[in-house]
């Protein structure tokens, strides 16, 4: 008999991106694979994939005491309907609602994947802080359910929850990311031309997108050649978001160029001679690892998730956070060496293919399921 599957993500294109080859493994396997997430356009391609699907009433961002009830109880409603033997949240309000919810309507087994820590765990405003202790107590409810794991992408994360005693070390596992295909990102010969630069990620404070743009000042300045790119859309949702007035006016200062939101990553990947991404922290971000598949050379910040995929002078640079001048002294090392940029490429997809290679990745979860069900059976 099929194990019967639910996985609960806040964002219907972030399952399709990060999420879908998961599903696809799990069908496979032979799970009867259901998927949840808040309405969108995208719902049809779920459906087409061959998913069940569900919709929930959850934000992504912020918080509202009514809104939140809300979204607990409508996904206890769903749990007790669907009667999952497993359900795998994904994020931080499907981990905190979703995991109250299953531990209420009695789902078998719970698999928690925290993707970063998030905004809360960020900012320092006495208001956040608040916010941050109360979603810490949250998160120990939740994870006090009888078979539960939490994955972790970095070990960052997994130390400072263990250190709170928000969770049981036997609980939890480190998994990096949801992985890369090999086949689908691929190496190719640099493009002649002016050195492109190219920060792709959500258009947010927090990503180091400041930084990045004061780098290129800098960078222009030193009458130092390049082209410093924005790939990304505009995350109204978010509170660290960038507005649309402030990227025209980088645009219109001659700083950056911001080509907007874009799908095709691996052409991405293939325009740019450098990838940076300046984050304040992550949980292991996707985007370096398909530029490091991609053979491209990175320069990203010494934080959480952006050191684990980058080792320093091996596959990268890395440098300090919120350090514009320092990213600028980084940027303009690879600008300037070509064939070190070339040989990072090279051996940051060797590292691709031994951490975070999509079927390695997928397998590793698969047996956090295993292993909780085993324990039901």
């Amino acid at each position: 008999m099929k194990k019967k599957l639910l996985i609960v993500i806040n964002n219907a294109k972030f399952f399709l991106s990060h999420r879908l080859s998961l599903a696809k493994a799990a069908k496979v396997a032979n799970y009867d694979v259901h998927v949840a997430t808040p309405v969108s356009p995208l719902i049809e391609k779920i459906k087409e994939e061959g998913f069940s699907y569900h919709a929930i009433q959850i934000d992504r961002c912020g918080f509202n005491p009514f809104k939140d009830i809300f979204a607990l109880f409508s996904l206890w409603k769903l749990y007790r309907r669907l009667q999952p033997d497993i359900v795998h949240h994904v994020a931080i309000k499907p981990v905190l609602y979703g995991g109250i919810a299953a531990r209420l309507a009695g789902v078998p087994a719970v698999v928690n994947a925290l993707t970063g820590l998030g905004f809360i765990f960020i900012a320092q405003s006495r208001y956040i802080r608040i916010l941050r202790s109360i979603l810490q107590q949250g998160y120990k409810l939740v994870f006090q359910h009888k078979n539960t794991c939490v994955i972790f992408q970095n070990e960052d994360d997994r130390t400072q929850f263990l250190q709170t005693k928000l969770l049981d070390p036997n609980n939890s596992v480190l998994i990096p990311g949801s992985g890369v295909s090999m086949s689908a990102f691929y190496p190719m010969e640099e493009m002649p031309g002016v050195p492109r630069v190219i920060l792709a990620s959500r258009l947010l404070w927090d990503k180091g997108v400041g930084e990045f743009v004061e780098a290129a000042k800098i960078l222009k300045q030193k009458k130092i050649d390049a082209c410093f790119i924005l790939v990304g859309g505009i995350d109204s949702e978010n509170p660290a978001a960038i507005n649309q007035k402030q990227l025209e006016y980088w645009e219109s200062e001659g700083l950056i160029e911001w080509w907007g939101e874009s799908t095709e990553m691996l052409a991405i990947m293939h325009r740019a001679n450098i990838v940076c991404l300046p984050s304040y922290r992550e949980g292991l971000p996707r985007v370096l690892v398909e530029a490091a598949a991609s053979g491209r050379a990175i320069v990203t910040t010494d934080v959480p998730g952006c050191r684990d995929v980058v080792c320093d002078g091996e596959n990268g640079l890395l440098v300090p956070v919120k350090n514009s001048e320092e990213l600028a002294s980084a940027i303009e090392i690879l600008i300037q060496n070509p064939e070190l940029r070339k040989e990072m490429g090279r051996r940051g997809r060797a590292r691709v293919e031994s951490k975070y290679e999509l079927d390695k990745i997928n397998f590793q979860t698969m047996m956090v399921y295993e292993t909780l069900l085993k324990k039901i059976s």
